[in-house]
């Protein structure tokens, strides 16, 4: 293949919202994800699904969108919030973590959730678990490009 027809270098894979009209609020994803927690309930789930309106508006699926400069980083003041190299978003260091709750703040769309019995956050760490408990293929787990939203 010639070097110029050749695609892009993947950046890694991040989570889609590919349509959230066909999401019917069941929240298989939101259970998928607490499991990977080992709990049972819908507590630990980095990705919520809430109504839009009553059910005639449908659902909205909030999920970390991956940013390339995530603003909850950069207001973490213990730099527990690390940058994930390959896909955009972030991983959380428990360990340097103090609770400040700085990070739920910034985000700018609501995906980073306050888990109450740790008092820490819990942030989609984009690993698609999600994707294969979702009956009606809202979610994708896909390749991204550097830059790509």
């Amino acid at each position: 293949m010639p070097a110029d027809s050749q695609a892009a270098p993947t950046f890694g894979k991040r989570l889609f919202v590919i349509d959230s009209e066909l999401c019917v609020g069941c929240q298989c994803c939101m259970f998928a994800c607490s499991r990977r927690f080992g709990e049972a309930g819908l507590a630990k789930s980095a990705i919520h699904v809430r109504s839009a309106g009553g059910v005639e508006r449908g659902f909205v699926v909030i999920v970390c969108r991956g940013c390339e400069d995530p603003p909850c980083e950069r207001v973490c003041p213990t730099d527990a919030l690390q940058r994930r190299v390959n896909g955009g978003g972030v991983f959380l260091n428990m360990d340097k973590c103090i609770g400040c709750g700085n990070c739920v703040e910034a985000c700018t769309i609501g995906a980073v959730f306050w888990d109450e019995e740790m008092h820490k956050p819990t942030i989609c760490v984009h690993c698609g678990l999600c994707v294969g408990f979702c009956p009606y293929h809202v979610l994708e787990l896909r390749q991204v490009q550097r830059g790509q939203q």
